[in-house]
C-alpha cells in the first residue's frame, strides 16, 4: 500500500500532467540538498523515497578501492577493508552507501529549501510536457480565448498553456476583447527561459484553408482541392482551387449560392478580400487567371527552369494588374511560384523597337556619296571627325557652325544636299553620276544633251534631265559661300559658271 506522501505526489502529477517519477526524483533531490546544507559536507549524497512507508533515506556514496594508496579523496573513496566493516559483501569498484540520519534535522530553512527545489523540478517538468505536446501540433487550428493584451501582443489561453500572438501575426483589420474566443493557427513553439512559448497566428494562410474546409463541403470531402494560397493578412488573399469531378465547378462551390460561403469566410476575416481562382497546370493559363481582375493580353515564358514569366497587358490595365503597392502581382507570383514581369503594350512595343534597331546594323555611307558636298567642305567635315552621311544628318546647325570654316550659308547647303540624298534613297534612286542618270531616260543621252534648257519648255527630255542641274549649282554655290565666309570675291570664271 502506498504511503500518504506518495499518494500526494501521485495527485500532484496528475494535476500537472507529468510523470509521478519526475516528482519523486524532485523530492529526493530536495532531500539531498537539505542534507548537504545541514551536514555542510561535499560528500556524494543520494536519497531514496520508500513508497510504502513514505520515509526518505539519505546516503553518502563512496567508491570502493583496494589499497589505501588509491584513495585520492576520502570523501569520495574508501578502501576495501574499511568498506567491509560496514558491508561485508562489498567488492572493489562497487559503491558503499553510508546512511545519513535525516529525522529531526530538517529544520524550517532546510524544509523551505526542499520546497523550492521540488517546485523548480515540477515547473521544468511542466515546461517539457507543454513543449512536447505543442511542438507536434504546429500548423494546427485551435480554439483560443483572449486572456490579456500585453502591448502589441495578444495572450491567449489554448488549454494547458498560454500562447502569444505578436503584432506581425495579426490582421490589421482585427481587434480583440478580453474573453473573446477565436480560431488561431499554432505557427511555432519556442524554448525560452520562462518556459516554452507557443506562438499563434491569425495571419497564416492555413487559417484561410481551414475556414474553406469548414464552409465548403466539397473541399472537406476532397471533391475540390486547394492547390495554393497566397495571403497578405488584412488586405487580400488569392486561393487556387481545382475540381476532381468534371461535373463540379471548383470556383462556384467555393463561392456558394449568392456568394454565401465566401461571404461567411470574409466575415470571419473581418472583411479581407478573397480572390478564388481556378487552378491550371499550364503556367501561362494559370498566370492569366491569377492576375484577375486585370485582363491579360499575352503571357510569355522567359525561362522555364528559373520560372520566369513576362506578362503584357493593355495600357489601361497596367495599374490594375500591378495592384495597390504591387499587391496584385505580388500575390499572383506567390500563388504561381513564378517570377512575373508586367509590361504595358507601349512598353513592350518600345522594347521590341529597341531590340530590332540593335539587330539591324547601322548603315555607314561616306560623305563622298552625297552630291553637292564639295571636296573642300568634305575635308573640313572629316577634319572635325564627321566622316559619314548618317553622323552628318544627326548634327544640329549649332554643331555644324562650331566647325571651323563653316557658316550659316554653308549649313543650309549641307542641309539641302543631305535632304536631297535621303529623298533619293526613299524614292528608290541611287546617287549616281549625271551620265548614268540621263542614260536611264527614254531618249538617247546625246539627243538629251543637245536640247536647250529653256525655262518653261514643254520638251519632256528637258524635264527629265532637270534633276542633274541642282548638283552643279549646289557645288558652285558652295564655293561662293566659302569665298564669302573667307572674305574673298569669287573668281570671274566661277561667276560665269553660275
Amino acid at each position: 500500500m502506498a504511503s500518504e506522501l506518495y499518494n500526494t505526489i501521485d495527485a500532484l502529477s496528475r494535476e500537472k500532467g507529468i510523470d509521478p517519477q519526475i516528482v519523486v526524483s524532485a523530492v529526493e533531490d530536495a532531500i539531498v540538498v537539505a542534507t548537504r546544507k545541514y551536514y555542510k559536507t561535499q560528500e556524494n549524497l543520494r536519497a531514496e523515497l520508500d513508497k510504502e512507508t513514505g520515509k526518505i533515506r539519505a546516503f553518502a556514496v563512496r567508491t570502493v578501492v583496494e589499497n589505501p594508496e588509491q584513495v585520492e579523496d576520502p570523501l569520495l573513496q574508501v578502501t576495501l577493508d574499511e568498506a567491509r566493516k560496514v558491508d561485508p559483501n562489498v567488492e572493489v569498484g562497487g559503491e558503499l552507501q553510508i546512511p545519513k540520519p535525516t529525522e529531526g534535522i530538517l529544520g524550517r530553512i532546510a524544509a523551505q529549501l526542499a520546497k523550492q527545489v521540488i517546485f523548480q523540478k515540477v515547473r521544468e517538468a511542466e515546461r517539457d510536457t507543454v513543449y512536447n505536446e505543442y511542438i507536434g501540433r504546429v500548423g494546427e487550428i485551435v480554439n483560443a480565448t483572449v486572456k490579456r493584451i500585453e502591448g502589441p501582443d495578444v495572450i491567449f489561453d489554448v488549454g494547458k498553456a498560454e500562447s502569444r500572438m505578436p503584432r506581425k501575426e495579426q490582421s490589421r483589420l482585427e481587434s480583440f476583447a478580453m474573453g473573446e474566443r477565436v480560431r488561431v493557427v499554432i505557427v511555432r513553439v519556442e524554448k525560452a527561459s520562462k518556459g516554452p512559448q507557443v506562438v499563434v497566428s491569425r495571419a497564416a494562410p492555413e487559417l484561410v484553408q481551414h475556414l474553406f474546409q469548414t464552409e465548403v463541403p466539397e473541399i472537406y470531402d476532397g471533391t475540390v482541392v486547394i492547390r495554393a494560397i497566397a495571403r497578405e493578412a488584412g488586405e487580400r488573399t488569392k486561393i487556387a482551387v481545382m475540381s476532381k469531378d468534371k461535373d463540379v465547378d471548383a470556383v462556384g462551390a467555393c463561392v456558394g449560392m449568392k456568394g454565401m460561403r465566401v461571404q461567411s469566410i470574409i466575415r470571419e476575416l473581418r472583411g479581407e478580400k478573397i480572390d478564388i481562382i481556378e487552378y491550371h497546370e499550364d503556367a501561362v493559363t494559370f498566370a492569366e487567371k491569377a492576375l484577375q481582375p486585370a485582363k491579360v493580353s499575352r503571357v510569355t515564358v522567359l525561362d522555364g527552369q528559373d520560372k520566369h514569366l513576362e506578362v503584357v497587358v493593355d495600357d489601361s490595365q497596367l495599374s490594375l494588374a500591378i495592384g495597390k503597392k504591387g499587391q496584385n502581382v505580388r500575390l499572383a507570383a506567390k500563388l504561381l511560384g513564378w517570377k512575373i514581369d508586367i509590361k504595358s503594350e507601349e512598353e513592350k512595343r518600345q522594347e521590341v523597337e529597341l531590340q530590332m534597331s540593335a539587330l539591324v546594323p547601322a548603315s555607314v555611307t561616306p560623305l563622298e556619296n552625297v552630291p553637292g558636298l564639295g571636296e573642300g567642305l568634305i575635308e573640313k567635315l572629316t577634319a572635325a571627325g564627321v566622316t559619314t552621311v548618317e553622323s552628318l544628318a544627326d548634327m544640329t546647325p549649332e554643331q555644324l557652325e562650331a566647325i571651323e570654316g563653316i557658316g550659316p550659308k554653308t549649313v543650309e547647303k549641307i542641309s539641302l544636299a543631305v535632304n536631297n540624298y535621303f529623298s533619293s534613297l526613299d524614292a528608290g534612286e541611287a546617287a549616281v553620276p549625271e551620265e548614268a542618270a540621263t542614260e536611264a531616260q527614254e531618249a538617247p543621252a546625246e539627243a538629251i544633251a543637245e536640247q536647250p534648257a529653256a525655262e518653261g519648255s514643254d520638251n519632256p527630255a528637258v524635264e527629265a534631265t532637270g534633276e542633274a542641274e541642282p548638283v552643279e549649282a549646289a557645288a558652285v554655290e558652295d564655293i561662293a559661300a566659302q569665298a564669302e565666309e573667307s572674305g574673298e570675291e569669287p573668281a570671274p570664271s566661277e561667276e560665269k559658271q553660275g
